[in-house]
């Protein structure tokens, strides 16, 4: 009898955890409740409990991060530092064309800048800021507690920052940076034209970078496929995680032929193996190889910030995305038709098909044209507020749109083998580019400041930082589409004065001094709100927010929610905070109640309002 007894009481007991491990908890119970149940912590259980103990210096904590929310900032930052330094290298060049003459630069010079500008700014910088966007925001909007592989997140960010820094650091050897252009077109970049060792340093950094965003992008595509949170579908995921998706799908067809690409160009520098010998037909193979790369990787750029402004204009029209199922199918079409457009860079070699490549590059407008009608749609009859954010959605609206009519000129052959190499290709990257990512990347700042930080950005400071870029942009790029219709060709250090480019040029030098200038306001902005700015007390202080990222606290504790609500919409925090608007009731989730009671939620955003006043 006393046997029976002892096996039940010991079945009746809870199964005591292994050396290592911790029981499992009861359903609902908190972090708190288990450290409370674990009971104090001696000095020799410190050094093996994590987060007991010492507390490891902080540039050490951020050194050795796997945190997907930390790994995101180094990215932005590092992605930030870089756009300062590649803006550096434009105003010096905007300084040496203001006049006819050499007044700064030798000709050597002007070509290390103009190479390592464009380098810096689509490589270095545009591409990073994506990642670190994503890294931030998508695995908050699926719920997930972090990326699928965190330590292969942290080795991306250092392959990408030290090929990054070999690349640039070219600049330190005695004859100077790559010079080639950041096309690389030979054989301007064999040995024999470009024989410094800043070019193998070019050369070699921006293959170990794309090592680094192929790996980033293997994540970011396991994350979305495995971790998203119950009732996250497919066809519920916010527009920015279809498009990182996407985005990184690209990364994974393209990157690897430009990894291919610069490693046979450095063997026929290095070992004369003459792939790219143009006795070979090896200078049309590189344009081949480097463009198959080259135009996907604007969308690639493109993309993930039409996907920020696909978050913020819902937000501030009181409006669900019109048209989600058609966005999608959009952004799907443009990452496809970007695969088959690459030669309509290569229309004045007459070596390409210029029937089919005219008409694939009229074709990939279309989807783009579906997403902005999507956006404008869900403006339409909206309750529409122009809050930073929101103004710098419209100013991409503007810029994009000009930037793509230029496009379709462009795409037809008579009119590019007048344009082709001159300012006008100048002027329409930049407003595709620029009114693009830098546009969108201000709105994501303000969007999402809150949620990196816990603090809002100034209003007043983001309108004046908006205003006063909008005009030095326009004013720099604008007149250099007449330039290239008058005939100036691009990457010429020098002109003379009775080309009569002088008036347009000193134009767009004044403007890209204006330009510059306005990184002076945001700069203030993250100072003062860092120090002064208050705490946001609600998960979603602009009111409307609809992604899950909305539904945890600002900023996000360490594995991102302490609750979940149901996913039943594709806007699930939208449905947890304003059930009586959504009409999807019973929306408190996983690990009790989530959420913010309605009267707090808006007595926290008018203080959060008032504040950024």
């Amino acid at each position: 009898m006393d046997e029976v007894r002892i096996q039940q009481a010991a079945a009746a007991r809870p199964e005591a955890p292994e050396d290592g491990d911790e029981a499992t908890p009861a359903p609902g119970t908190t972090v708190a409740d288990k450290d409370a149940a674990r009971g104090p912590v001696t000095g020799g259980q410190a050094a093996q409990i994590p987060g007991h103990g010492a507390v490891r210096p902080s540039w050490v904590e951020w050194l050795t991060t796997t945190d997907h929310k930390k790994i995101g900032t180094l990215y932005l930052v590092t992605a930030f530092a870089f756009f300062v330094l590649g803006g550096v290298m434009a105003l010096v060049m905007r300084a040496e064309l203001a006049r006819p003459g050499l007044q700064i630069m030798s000709n050597e010079q002007f070509n290390q800048a103009f190479t390592m500008h464009g380098s810096i700014m689509l490589l270095m910088f545009a591409m990073p800021l994506f990642t670190g966007f994503a890294n931030w925001i998508m695995p908050l909007q699926i719920g997930a507690p972090d990326v699928a592989f965190p330590r292969l997140n942290m080795l991306a960010y250092w392959l990408f920052l030290f090929g990054s820094l070999i690349a640039a650091g070219g600049f330190l050897t005695p004859q100077g940076a790559a010079d080639f252009g950041w096309f690389l077109y030979a054989p301007l970049s064999d040995a024999v034209h470009s024989p410094g060792i800043g070019s193998d340093m070019w050369i070699m950094g921006v293959a170990l970078s794309g090592f680094g965003s192929i790996l980033g992008s293997v994540n970011f595509i396991t994350t979305i496929i495995c971790m998203r949170a119950p009732g996250m579908t497919m066809f519920r995921m916010p527009i920015f995680t279809w498009n990182v998706l996407l985005t990184a799908l690209l990364v994974l067809l393209v990157f690897p032929v430009l990894a291919a690409a610069l490693f046979a160009l450095e063997m026929d520098r290095k070992f004369g193996s003459h792939i790219f010998d143009s006795a070979n037909g090896g200078a049309l193979l590189w344009q081949h190889l480097f463009w198959f790369f080259g135009h996907p990787e604007v969308y690639i750029l493109a993309l993930p910030f039409f996907g920020i402004v696909s978050e913020v204009i819902p937000v501030f029209a009181r409006k669900p995305m019109f048209g989600y199922m058609g966005l999608i199918g959009a952004t799907i079409s443009i990452a496809g038709l970007s695969l088959t457009v690459w030669a309509h860079h290569m229309y004045v070699t007459g070596g390409v098909l210029l029937p089919f490549f005219s008409f694939m590059t009229f074709l990939i407008a279309v989807p783009t044209g579906v997403k902005f009608f999507n956006w404008i749609g869900t403006m339409w009859k909206g309750s529409l507020s122009f809050e930073t954010p929101m103004l710098w959605t419209v100013g991409f609206l503007i810029t994009f749109l000009f930037g793509g009519l230029t496009g379709v000129i462009l795409a037809s052959p008579p009119l590019d083998f007048h344009l082709s190499d001159s300012y006008f290709v100048v002027a329409h990257f930049h407003y595709t580019i620029f009114g693009t990512v830098v546009y969108a990347m201000f709105a994501g700042f303000h969007f999402w400041w809150p949620k990196f930080t816990g603090k809002m950005l100034d209003e007043r400071l983001g309108k004046i930082t908006f205003w006063t870029l909008t005009v030095g942009f326009h004013l720099t790029f604008l007149v250099q589409h007449w330039l290239g219709v008058e005939g100036m060709p691009r990457r010429y250090a020098d002109y003379l004065a009775a080309d009569g480019f002088t008036t347009l040029n000193t134009l767009s030098s004044i403007g890209s001094f204006v330009l510059g200038l306005s990184l002076l306001p945001f700069f203030y902005n993250v100072w003062k709100t860092a120090k002064y700015g208050k705490r946001v007390g609600v998960d979603d202080p602009w009111g409307y927010g609809r992604s899950l990222e909305w539904a945890t606290s600002c900023p996000p504790p360490r594995h991102n929610f302490t609750s979940l609500p149901r996913i039943r919409t594709e806007s699930p925090a939208f449905d947890l905070h304003h059930p009586e608007i959504s009409g999807v009731t019973g929306v408190t989730g996983f690990g009790g109640a989530a959420g913010v009671a309605g009267a707090a939620r808006d007595a926290g955003r008018a203080e959060v309002e008032e504040a950024a006043r």
